[in-house]
């Protein structure tokens, strides 16, 4: 899978959608990070007037050994019984999914607890198994070099199906109990900050349980001793399933020239992955919002990255790039549809 080679941003595109910006009834940047976000898609998508409508929403589930060091406010039978509920249409994201007309995707890629036939059969549901679930990181590696590359290998097929199916932007999330825990060891290996500064509540923890959390992370990154120069061997040795497999969707997406829309805490670490595995995959990430997680501000600076919202989300499944969604299709509605001076006979000269 590696090296990854990704087409370059299409700077031409880019200039005539700045010409036509600056063309537009409106004085020159008045509509701010409106304005660049729209060249920002036309560099991405090698048009000069983009289009992101429909996206594809594409949610990778997967388990985490370490929920068994009770990590987590609930137990890891909820992951296989969130699956359940994206079938049923029943989550967040699904109600996201349907206001945007959107291809939505839920893709099992480490499910611990087998799942009822009626949902592994849900048209919704792609199996792209690689194992039941990580190890537990205080223990082992979490999987093997190999099982990260199926899992991202899992997610480039993901982002494959998305473009074959007429979507022009991915919105990519996840579920998977525990896995702020694993995110925040990934982040803390990746970027060496102190796991004090990372940790947060993630599905409701108390007080007592987030000074657990950071204990369990750092006995594990103590253990596992990650090398931050080694992006896939940190992920195999602290990570999860469904972060490889994101990673991999980001990878993927941007061979497509898909504008990759990143969630929270969770994608935006799989992110770092894939940049650090591929850094040209920068300039095809946007940040839909920035979530509680305290890691999560720590992710994004890591990535030089601002964020479109700020909703003090913390759900995950992809929700807060769904809801920054609309900004992108504004964007490229208003290259499309505004008129120009010309059109609408406004004298400009002075």
């Amino acid at each position: 899978m590696f090296p990854v080679r990704l087409p370059q941003l299409d700077s031409i595109a880019a200039e005539r959608a700045v010409q036509r910006l600056d063309q537009l009834t409106k004085p020159p940047g008045s509509l701010g990070r409106l304005e660049r976000l729209a060249v920002e898609l036309a560099a991405i998508q090698g048009q000069s007037i983009p289009r992101v409508a429909p996206p594809a929403m594409l949610v990778f589930a997967a388990d985490h050994g370490v929920a068994a060091e009770g990590v987590s406010a609930f137990p890891q039978a909820v992951t296989a019984q969130m699956v359940a509920n994206f079938t049923a249409g029943g989550a967040a994201i699904n109600v996201f999914a349907q206001q945007h007309a959107a291809h939505l995707e839920v893709i099992d890629v480490g499910v611990a607890t087998p799942l009822p036939e009626a949902v592994a059969r849900h048209p919704l549901l792609v199996n792209e198994k690689v194992r039941a679930g990580t190890a537990n990181m205080l223990e082992d590696d979490v999987m093997t070099r190999d099982d990260a590359l199926q899992a991202m290998a899992a997610g480039e097929r993901a982002a494959q199906r998305a473009a074959t199916a007429g979507c022009r932007c991915l919105i990519i999330g996840e579920m998977g109990i525990a896995n702020t825990t694993a995110s925040s060891a990934l982040l803390a290996a990746l970027t060496g900050r102190p796991v004090a500064r990372l940790v947060g509540v993630g599905t409701g923890i108390d007080s007592a349980g987030v000074a657990h959390k950071q204990a369990v992370i750092e006995r594990a990154l103590d253990a596992r001793q990650p090398d931050p120069d080694d992006p896939l061997g940190a992920l195999a040795a602290v990570g999860g399933l469904e972060i490889a497999a994101m990673a991999g969707a980001f990878l993927g997406g941007a061979k497509q020239r898909l504008p990759l829309l990143v969630d929270g805490f969770i994608a935006t670490v799989a992110a770092l992955v894939a940049r650090r595995l591929c850094p040209g995959l920068r300039e095809y990430l946007i940040f839909g919002h920035r979530s509680r997680e305290p890691g999560h501000e720590l992710a994004l600076q890591a990535l030089d990255a601002r964020p479109l919202l700020d909703f003090e989300l913390r759900l995950g499944e992809g929700t807060g790039a769904a809801l920054a969604f609309p900004l992108l299709d504004s964007a490229c509605r208003l290259l499309e549809g505004m008129a120009t001076f010309g059109d609408a006979g406004i004298d400009t000269s002075s």
